[in-house]
Formats: structure tokens, C-alpha cells, sequence
């Protein structure tokens, strides 16, 4: 639908008032700007939406600390957008209504390194709205780049759908209307992983935490010493915070050292996870002291080894030796690695399911009118995703769905060169999430 610039009509409203000017003549003419359907323009609909292709894009981190994971969500997103353009079986069994393309387009994926800054991410995203009208923006990897894009998608009215985002104030103090979250997080983790470490050691245990300097760090280990200080009587001997990217970890090392602690709770991700656990290796911390990882780092036990992870308890998004109990998820994990030469961690697992539950979104509202859309999301009808069926909660549009338990095997029961996990429990995720305003979730408005 052309727009008329000079009144501010659509081509259609104009039409309609030459044809009662005349009997009209004398009533005041008030003119509105309307578009498709009669909605009001909003973020870059319908422009980004008009023609046969729609723009979608990803700020993920492909340089710094965290660039091994980034990558990983990447393929994710790259396998789902193929996905959703060829109507693969696996895409139509998420959304049924995806049909060669979303709503007879096809999707494009654009993306930058963000290399897990915030403002990076945000002024590339800011670049694919202005180039190329963006009508979805996803990435994070970092919560902190989470936390930045929910609130740029609020701002400039253009859904979000997180990456991988550990934080609690991802869809809790930080939430916002147009962002919404697949995967796991802090206080599911605590409350998933919490249980297992108490049967498994038993209470009034001390340990010490590695937390990286963020929002995701803080409130992962918030939440997993809330639940072992009150469930288990646990004490937090020291808490060695580190900023983001750090290479020596021997400071923070020697103090926990010194602190009398039997466990060592490492919060770090990415490179910082796979350094500190070398590290403190290295120093002897291990395995003297028993690793816990309460919010599993993808590639860890790859880049570390199995000598360092055999049973190490963690919790995770998904594994990919659940191809053997859910038939999507083995879908995925052979198409993935046709495609890629290895199988998926859960970074791609979520990137995939983000999207896939996008184009659901869409399909069923069949627009892609941004608050349609949204208001598909907080309708919490059950849905597929590879680990079983799931909702997104309309309070504070978090996914509820399982945590997964692991633990690290050793490497004479490793079955090929990638199964360094044993699945030990799927917790479903409705009994671990807190109540939906607990961390201070207010949405904001639709328009």
C-alpha cells in the first residue's frame, strides 16, 4: 500500500474521501496516518515486512571471550532460517504453519560481531534497522548485551528473542514487552543443580565461587548460594569476582586457596571458564577441591579435557546424546551435523529453538505485525521444542521448560570423541521458576 507523504493519507483512505468530498464539503476533514490493515506504523513495519524477503539479524560475539560459543548460536540461527525457508519436517513439527518461507517470504539472516559488548551490539542492530528494516533482532551470549538489546527492542518497537543469557534480569528487573527468552537461566539452574549437589555431598559444606563481573555472573551465583546457604546449610568462604576476559586468574586462585573451601563453584563462561578451570588445575585446586559448574559453559569439557570434567556435576539447556529420548531433538542433532560436521551444543540448540518458536509466533498470528505477534507469545499455549513440550509465561515472556542435569564422564566411557556428558535427569522447568514479578518483571507497553 502506497503511502500519500503530502496528506498523510494511505492511497486507500484517499480515495475513499475524494468520493464523499462532495457531499462533505463543509465538515472538517481530520487526516490520520494508517497503513496495512489500518494499524499504525511501528518500529519498521510494515516497510521491513512489504516486500518478498523479511530481515532478521544477530549481534553474537565472534571475536573475544566468548567467540567460541557466539559462533555456535550462529549455526543455530543459520540451520533455522534454512529451516524455515524450505519447510524442513523438524521446523514444520515446531510451527506447522511454515510453508517454504514465513507467510510467503523468505527470511534472511544478517549478522555482526558484537564480540560481547553491549554497545557494539546495539549499533549493529541499529545498522540493520536503518540498511535493511530488520523486522527480528536476536544475540547476546552475554547477558549484559541481553539486558542492552531488551531494552533497545522496547525503544525502537522490534522484537528480541535472547541468545544464550544466563541472568536472572534478563526476563526479570530487565525484562521488556518486545524481548523474550528460550533457554535456561540462573535461578532455574540453582534450583535444578541445588538438589543434586546436596544428595550428593550432603549440607553444611563450604565453598568458594568464581563469578565473572556482570549481571549474568552476580545473579547465577546469587541464586545457586541462596538455595545451598537455605536448603543445605552451605557457606560461601570467598566469592572471587573477575572482570570480563581476564588471562590470570592466580590472585583470585590463591585466595580460594586459602579459604578453607571443599567446593570450587565456577560461574565463569567461555574462554574466562575454560582458563580459570585450567588454572586452578594447575594450582592444584583441583581435584583436590570438587568442580561444580552450575550453568555449563558449551565446548568446556572439549576445550579442558575429560580429566578435568569427569564427574563434575552441571546444569545445562540440552545434550545432545537426548537425541535418544526425544525424536525432534535427534532431528536436530543429525541435521546439525550434516551440516556443520559436529554435534550441537546448547547454544545452537537454543539459537534454533528461538527462531523456530518465532516463526510459530508468526505463522499462528499470521502477521507480522509486531504486537500480533507478541500477543501470539503471551497467549502460553503448550508447543513443541526438541526436549518436549513448553510454554512462554505472558508474565515476563520466559520460556518454562526443563533443565537438564550432567555430569562429566570419564574418558574410558566416552563413546566417541564428543560424548564427554551423561544426561543424569531432565527437571521440568515449571517447579523451578520463581514467581513471575519475584525479580521485578514489568513489561511496558505494546505500542
Amino acid at each position: 500500500m502506497s503511502r500519500n507523504l503530502k496528506s498523510g493519507w494511505t492511497r486507500r483512505e484517499a480515495l475513499r474521501a475524494s468520493a464523499g468530498f462532495a457531499g462533505a464539503a463543509m465538515l472538517p476533514v481530520m487526516p490520520t496516518v494508517v497503513w496495512a490493515d489500518d494499524k499504525p506504523a511501528i518500529g519498521t513495519w510494515p516497510a521491513g515486512s512489504e516486500g518478498d524477503t523479511v530481515n532478521v539479524a544477530a549481534a553474537v560475539p565472534l571475536t573475544g571471550s566468548y567467540a567460541v560459543q557466539g559462533a555456535d548460536e550462529l549455526k543455530g540461527w543459520e540451520l533455522a532460517v534454512e529451516h524455515i525457508n524450505t519447510g524442513h519436517e523438524l521446523m514444520k513439527a515446531i510451527a506447522p504453519k511454515v510453508d517454504k518461507g514465513l507467510l510467503g517470504k523468505q527470511v534472511k539472516l544478517l549478522s555482526a560481531d558484537s564480540a560481547a559488548k553491549p554497545n557494539n551490539a546495539v549499533q549493529a542492530v541499529q545498522t540493520f534497522i536503518n540498511d535493511n528494516k530488520i523486522i527480528l533482532m536476536t544475540g547476546s551470549t552475554s547477558s549484559a548485551v541481553a539486558v542492552a538489546l531488551n531494552k533497545f527492542a522496547q525503544r525502537e518497537k522490534i522484537l528480541y528473542v535472547a541468545g544464550i543469557s544466563g541472568s536472572n534480569d534478563t526476563t526479570g528487573k530487565d525484562c521488556v514487552r518486545y524481548g523474550f527468552r528460550q533457554n535456561f537461566f540462573g535461578q532455574t539452574a540453582a534450583a535444578a543443580i541445588g538438589p543434586v549437589l546436596l544428595k550428593q555431598f550432603g549440607k553444611g559444606k563450604k565453598a568458594a565461587f568464581m563469578t565473572p563481573d556482570y549481571t549474568y555472573g552476580h545473579t547465577v551465583t546469587k541464586s545457586v548460594n541462596d538455595y545451598l546457604t537455605a536448603n543445605g546449610g552451605w557457606e560461601m568462604v570467598t566469592n572471587q569476582v573477575s572482570p570480563l576476559g581476564t588471562q590470570d586468574y592466580s590472585q583470585y586462585l590463591t585466595n580460594i586457596a586459602n579459604s578453607g573451601a571443599e567446593f570450587l563453584i565456577n560461574v565463569n563462561w567461555g574462554r574466562d571458564a575454560v582458563l580459570s578451570t585450567q588454572q586452578a588445575k594447575q594450582f592444584g585446586l583441583l581435584p583436590k577441591m570438587t568442580l561444580v559448574i552450575p550453568y555449563q559453559i558449551p565446548f568446556l569439557a572439549k576445550e579442558v579435557g575429560p580429566d578435568i570434567t569427569e564427574g563434575v556435576f552441571a546444569a545445562t539447556d540440552f545434550w545432545w546424546t537426548q537425541e535418544d529420548q526425544y525424536p525432534l531433538a535427534k532431528q536436530f542433532v543429525e541435521a546439525f551435523q550434516a551440516k556443520y560436521g559436529y554435534r550441537p551444543e546448547w547454544g545452537a540448540e537454543n539459537s534454533y529453538v528461538s527462531f523456530a518458536h518465532w516463526a510459530r509466533m508468526v505463522s499462528e498470528a499470521g502477521s507480522f505485525y509486531p504486537p500480533d505477534v507478541i500477543k501470539q507469545y503471551e497467549k502460553g499455549e503448550t508447543i513443541p521444542s526438541l526436549l518436549g513440550d513448553v510454554h512462554y509465561r505472558p508474565e515476563d515472556h520466559q520460556c518454562i521448560r526443563p533443565v537438564v542435569i550432567v555430569r562429566g564422564k570419564a574418558k574410558k566411557d566416552m563413546k566417541n570423541d564428543e560424548d564427554f556428558w551423561e544426561v543424569l535427569e531432565v527437571v521440568p522447568g515449571e517447579g523451578l521458576m520463581q514467581k513471575p514479578d519475584e525479580f521485578g518483571c514489568q513489561l511496558g507497553d505494546y505500542t
